[in-house]
C-alpha cells in the first residue's frame, strides 16, 4: 500500500519508493529510504499528507505520497 492508503496515526515502514529520480534523491537526503519508520499524522483535503520521520514532521504532496510504498509497522510509535 502507499501512504495515501494508510490510516491517520498509523505507523509504517517504507518498503520502496517509485517516483522521479530527483524527488527520490531529495527524500533520501531527508532520511526517507526503504526500512525507515514513519507515522502518518494527517491528510489534508488538498491531498497533502503530513508524516513524521525521525522526529521531524514533513508535508508531502499526493504524487509523492502515492509513490512511497509502505507496510504496517508492528506497533509502537515513531522515534
Amino acid at each position: 500500500m502507499t501512504i495515501l492508503e494508510g490510516t491517520i496515526h498509523g505507523s509504517y515502514i517504507v518498503q520502496d519508493i517509485t517516483i522521479q529520480e530527483t524527488i527520490l534523491r531529495r527524500l533520501e537526503a531527508l532520511g526517507i529510504i526503504p526500512g525507515t519508520r514513519l507515522m502518518l499524522l494527517n491528510r489534508k483535503k488538498n491531498g497533502t499528507s503530513i508524516i513524521k520521520v525521525r522526529g521531524t514532521r514533513w508535508a508531502i504532496g499526493r504524487e509523492i505520497a502515492g509513490g512511497i510504498l509502505v507496510e504496517q509497522a508492528g506497533g509502537g510509535q515513531d522515534e
